[in-house]
């Protein structure tokens, strides 16, 4: 299966190649170009690919997705201590119909994971994570998602889909692949109380703004059980970009939203990652570079992946039993990172969705927690899912 629906990356972007440093990302990846065509991909571990479509955005005006101010700034970037190969595929631009569109991007996001590339989804309008939702249906048989967004984004899932609905989409439509799904950062005042109501019926996790500007790291555990990462820039606040970008005075700084562009990074099951609602203007310099930036950091924590498992290493892993009322809570901790795992237990009386022992990324104050009586709340939503 060739890339057939990606065009290269613009003359106007690879001209600009030419005067920066030869230690610059723009000379160190494989790109996309009219001139070379489609780069060999032995090897290469991280893909970027942008989708030009907007067309299902509530807003739609029809203003084009312009992704090139974008890529000269990343491409003027310095990289850290890396090893990782990239390569840069172009972009897929409108189809006759938005679902050409998706397609298109399933399809191709399909074959990236088949060859174990991750994905960089640079948009065009946040419904594009549905098509990249779509394209685990033969990789894998249950997914997490990880939305970093203002709002859920459920809607009425009766109407067509736009970007503010996707989510009903995905929890309706077959095959039902979606196990859990968890906002980072979400603002109550843009989220009706029935949306709310149900996220919390369907023990999905919900994070409000507050909570992750007073603890970034709770977003840790969050992303390390992550299959799909798709970030929202209404999310930023309107102080961190320009002008067109401006949604809302409070939201997450560029710090915060660097920090967890990196924790989506070093989680071991983050195989795509999408940036989603990009408004080109004149004056987005400063856009184009938080963007960037989050690039940077997400491609910084791919290069900083320790792979773990408790389950199967008794050696540099400590294990703690808890007792609360009838529930023995197992617990793990890597001797190396200090990272922390809670056991969900197999259920073979119901229609478990797991099908078999697993872990869930969690907190040393879970533990703490634990050991004082009290349940955890992700392992709590986890177990009931599990149990339905």
């Amino acid at each position: 299966m060739t890339f057939n629906f990606l065009t290269p990356v613009s003359d106007e972007v690879l001209s600009d190649n030419e005067f920066l440093s030869p230690q610059a990302l723009g000379t160190k990846m494989r790109i996309h170009s009219e001139a070379d065509g489609l780069p060999d991909l032995e090897g290469v571990k991280i893909a970027i690919i942008g989708v030009l479509e907007n067309r299902n955005d509530v807003n739609y005006s029809g203003s084009e997705v312009r992704l090139e101010h974008i890529r000269k700034v990343f491409y003027g970037l310095f990289p850290g201590n890396w090893h990782t190969a990239m390569a840069d595929l172009g972009d897929i631009r409108q189809g006759d119909s938005v679902e050409d569109t998706y397609f298109a991007l399933r399809t191709t996001i399909a074959v990236l994971l088949e060859k174990q590339i991750i994905p960089i989804i640079l948009g065009g309008s946040q419904d594009l994570t549905y098509p990249n939702y779509r394209a685990y249906d033969s990789v894998l048989p249950m997914v997490n998602i990880v939305s970093v967004d203002c709002n859920f984004d459920l809607g009425d899932s009766s109407l067509p889909m736009k970007n503010n609905s996707y989510l009903g989409k995905i929890i309706l439509e077959q095959p039902y692949n979606l196990f859990n799904y968890s906002t980072i950062g979400y603002q109550t005042y843009f989220n009706s109380q029935e949306e709310i109501d149900l996220m919390e019926k369907l023990y999905f996790e919900a994070y409000r703004l507050g909570e992750i500007s007073k603890s970034i790291n709770v977003v840790e555990p969050v992303m390390r059980d992550a299959h799909i990462v798709s970030v929202d820039l209404k999310a930023v606040k309107a102080s961190e970009v320009s002008t067109e970008q401006r949604y809302s005075p409070n939201g997450l700084d560029g710090k915060e939203i660097c920090a967890i562009a990196r924790y989506a990074g070093i989680s071991n099951k983050v195989s795509s990652f999408g940036i989603y609602e990009y408004q080109h203007s004149q004056d987005d310099h400063g856009t184009a570079m938080l963007v960037a930036q989050m690039l940077w950091y997400f491609v910084e924590g791919v290069n900083c992946r320790i792979k773990e498992d408790p389950l199967n290493d008794d050696v540099n892993y400590q294990k703690f039993n808890v007792l609360i009322d009838d529930d023995e809570l197992i617990f793990y901790k890597s001797i190396k990172t200090g990272r922390w795992w809670i056991e969900i237990p197999f259920l073979p009386e119901v229609n478990n969705k797991l099908k078999k022992h697993t872990l869930l990324p969690c907190m040393h104050d879970d533990y703490i927690e634990a050991t004082q009586g009290k349940i955890p709340e992700r392992w709590y939503k986890a177990y009931k899912k599990n149990s339905f």
